[in-house]
């Protein structure tokens, strides 16, 4: 049996679509989520008024994150149509120049003339449009945009990443609240880059510093501006 039959890889690149999504809504979600109630926890508001500020950041971060990944994503995969259309139309009428076109990618990439010509006139006998989508645009299976994939694993990591501070808010003394949610969010930051990372082939200590630093700056500027605000009102 030939070995492209027998043997199959999974290659990372496989998870780009869902990894981003996942690690960019629970990021978000631990972040914005936490600075929301360290900024309204530094303006000295009761627990209860924390904890209605945090949940009403859980469910509005997760919708939106939702929305918005939707509609991004949909405006890419229009774009891949509307080329893919374009592509179609051209292969329909000027079949010739198509195959040219192809076959100077292929030698431009290493082959001979010859050789990328007739790799080209094979590739497009069995499927023209993948060929040329594939080759000439970039678009793949894999790399292909899933609008409502992005906005179910984006609204879904969202909210679990936005509970985790919200628990430590529900549960940590009023006196110790800040610095509770900030650590705990901290931690909880420093464990999404790592199996981000992890997950993705990248990094794990890259990835964890870089959440990790970006998430610490975006509280304790929340943090400055309830205190700010706080001690004005």
């Amino acid at each position: 049996m030939p070995r492209a039959l027998s043997h199959r890889e999974n290659h990372l690149v496989q998870r780009i679509g869902w990894l981003r999504a996942a690690v960019l809504g629970a990021n978000d979600g631990i972040v914005s989520t936490s600075s929301l109630i360290v900024g309204v926890a530094a303006a000295a508001t009761g627990t209860g008024e924390i904890a209605l500020a945090g949940v009403a950041g859980l469910v509005a971060g997760a919708m939106s994150m939702a929305a918005g990944e939707y509609v991004s994503v949909s405006s890419q995969s229009d774009t891949e149509n509307a080329d893919l259309a374009r592509e179609k139309k051209e292969l329909a009428t000027d079949i010739e120049a198509e195959r040219q076109e192809l076959a100077g990618i292929y030698e431009a990439r290493g082959l001979d003339p010859a050789l990328a010509r007739e790799v080209a006139i094979q590739l497009m006998a069995k499927d023209a449009l993948g060929a040329h989508a594939r080759d000439e645009l970039g678009i793949s299976e894999i790399t292909a945009a899933r609008p409502i994939q992005a906005a179910l694993t984006s609204a879904a990591t969202f909210s679990i990443g936005a509970a985790m501070p919200l628990a430590m808010a529900l549960l940590a003394p009023k006196a110790y609240l800040v610095p509770a949610v900030s650590i705990a969010s901290l931690a909880f930051l420093a464990l999404l880059g790592a199996i981000g990372a992890r997950a993705g082939g990248a990094n794990v200590v890259k990835a964890t510093v870089r959440v990790t630093f970006w998430g610490a700056l975006a509280m304790a500027i929340t943090a400055g501006i309830g205190a700010v605000f706080g001690t004005v009102v």
